[in-house]
């Protein structure tokens, strides 16, 4: 945490949570969402609905895609696409009205058709993990409507921002 004095009107000092992880050299994951809990995103139980979960880790994904080159530019110009074929949730700790949320986001694993990738959401302001959502996505000829190979800027892309080499 960062200790910075002066932010609030009582003049004490306040932690702000950091936004990369200062003992990850270089980073391994990048930040893809930021958001809120709003009081319509709960259950009847008082924490946040999966349906949400989904919402956000989706909002991550397209986020993630631009940033390894897959962009919406690029999937409409040259008709092609992105399709979920796994998606694996797991719940470590509960999202309440009001809390502030962060996904970071890292591949995992390049094939030639497919990418795996992981986004880990958390609460901002304790750093506590929240939820992981791990994927494998497969690049879609739109016209075809077939699976056809990545590009090679993506594998390239992934080996520059996450620090390993495609497959």
């Amino acid at each position: 945490m960062l200790i910075l004095p002066g932010l609030n009107l009582l003049n004490s000092t306040r932690e702000i949570p950091e936004l990369i992880d200062p003992k990850a050299d270089p980073p391994t994951d990048i930040e893809t969402y930021r958001g809120v809990v709003y009081p319509s995103e709960l259950d009847h139980m008082g924490h946040m609905n999966v349906q949400w979960y989904t919402a956000k880790f989706d909002s991550a994904t397209w986020q993630f895609f631009s940033a390894v080159g897959i962009t919406s530019g690029y999937m409409s110009e040259n008709h092609m696409g992105m399709a979920a074929l796994e998606q694996t949730i797991r719940y470590q700790s509960e999202a309440m009205a009001g809390n502030l949320l962060h996904v970071r986001s890292r591949a995992l694993d390049i094939s030639n058709r497919t990418l795996r990738f992981l986004h880990t959401m958390y609460n901002s302001e304790t750093r506590t993990e929240i939820a992981t959502c791990e994927l494998v996505a497969a690049h879609l000829d739109r016209t075809l409507r077939k699976s056809c190979p990545l590009p090679n800027f993506v594998g390239k892309r992934c080996g520059e921002l996450f620090h390993f080499q495609d497959n």
